[in-house]
């Protein structure tokens, strides 16, 4: 969205101090948009909201350039990706000064290698799709801890085990 913004024409310089100067869209946009991504990093979803509206409402012109309709879709769509994600947006600021991870590199590289690894057609067995997300769900419960408890819950006649197993790469 910042480069889209950045394409934006600019209006002519204006000889009043910026204090004074009136709100003009492009450097509205270009002040908005870092807020925007600090309020997303610190997991403000409800200023975050506000600021997707404010550029919004900033972008609905009666007959917007291209280049602003195509920001106006995007900043629709992120504000739609924020409010259907409303309570899975973390604080990473929150996160990153208690020393705790917030980057899911690691696991989107493993994941992405071994799926592409049996996704590729040249190999003896394939997954299709739905396998390979049946799979991806069956291990993230692994990695949570949380597929014992489900099979005692399925299961409640299922011995439990003293130690934990280790877990193999």
């Amino acid at each position: 969205m910042a480069g889209m913004a950045n394409s934006l024409p600019l209006p002519p310089p204006s000889p009043e101090p910026p204090d004074e100067q009136p709100a003009d869209l492009a450097s509205g946009i270009g002040t908005q948009l870092p807020r925007l991504k600090w309020f997303c990093w610190h997991g403000n979803v409800f200023r975050a909201l506000q600021t997707t509206d404010d550029l919004i409402s900033g972008l609905d012109i009666t007959e917007p350039s291209p280049e602003q309709a195509r920001l106006l879709k995007e900043v629709r769509e992120f504000g739609s990706y924020i409010r259907a994600n409303a309570e899975r947006i973390p604080n990473y600021g929150e996160r990153h000064r208690a020393g705790e991870a917030i980057s899911t590199a690691f696991t989107e590289s493993a994941v992405n290698q071994v799926i592409s690894k049996r996704m590729v057609k040249k190999q003896q067995m394939r997954w299709t799709p739905r396998g390979a997300h049946l799979l991806l769900q069956v291990r993230t419960r692994i990695l949570n801890d949380q597929l014992a408890g489900d099979f005692h819950r399925w299961y409640p006649g299922l011995r439990r085990t003293r130690e934990p197993m280790p877990l193999a790469a």
